[in-house]
């Protein structure tokens, strides 16, 4: 293995809870029931019209004023991406190993690339991340493997040469389909209908904690 690319929310940052404050925080303005910390949590992975959506979900997410509210939502965000997210505990001593083993590593994500860039540059993560790959610089996203073969053609490598960390079905998806080899990021944002069996995901291989990846890819790179 030649390279690590990671999914960004719930596998290499840990960004649910600003997105708890923001989602309990409109449910407050709205004078609506507030929603659980933990399904807020295991919604992150899905997206803002999901989170969303345990605010009003009454409302057709092609409804107009869905749609309002999740821009609304969406502007809060952008406005305080950074306030209680980091990357998860064990993350930063990890990419330290990578870089001094001179492995690149970088992030395929659904998230819109206006957020992951300030995102990463909140975090002073632009500079270390050898490639970044958004929605829109592929014209399908996960679970197809199109966003995962453009990083490995922008790594110079070949995608089977390269590990793929995640913490989703279509993540994992993504990877296999793409020859990569597959890890399964267990202390993420795993989706409450796909938590029962972590088998079925066909991961090459399942972690609980960032320091038991950092042992997997110790490995895996040497």
């Amino acid at each position: 293995m030649k390279a690590v690319l990671f999914d960004l929310d719930g596998t290499l940052i840990d960004t649910a809870a600003d997105f708890i404050r923001i989602i309990q925080q409109m449910c407050r303005d709205e004078q609506r029931d507030v929603v659980d910390a933990e399904q807020i949590r295991m919604q992150v992975s899905e997206g803002a019209r999901a989170m969303v959506k345990l605010v009003y979900p009454e409302l057709n997410i092609d409804d107009a004023t869905f749609l309002a509210h999740r821009q609304r939502f969406l502007d809060l965000y952008q406005q305080n991406i950074v306030v209680d997210t980091d990357l998860f505990a064990g993350m930063y001593p990890l990419l330290e190993m990578l870089e001094q083993q001179q492995i690149p590593w970088g992030i395929v994500t659904n998230k819109p690339r206006g957020l992951t860039e300030l995102l990463l540059a909140k975090l002073n993560l632009t500079e270390r991340c050898a490639v970044l790959v958004c929605p829109e610089d592929v014209t399908r996203t996960k679970p197809d493997p199109e966003p995962m073969f453009l990083a490995a053609k922008q790594l110079n490598l070949a995608a089977e040469d390269i590990i793929y960390v995640g913490d989703h079905p279509r993540d994992i998806d993504a990877g296999r389909h793409a020859q990569m080899y597959t890890i399964l990021a267990a202390y993420g944002y795993l989706p409450a209908e796909h938590r029962h069996d972590l088998n079925t995901w066909q991961a090459d291989c399942i972690i609980e904690t960032v320091p038991q990846l950092q042992q997997v890819l110790a490995q895996k790179l040497s």
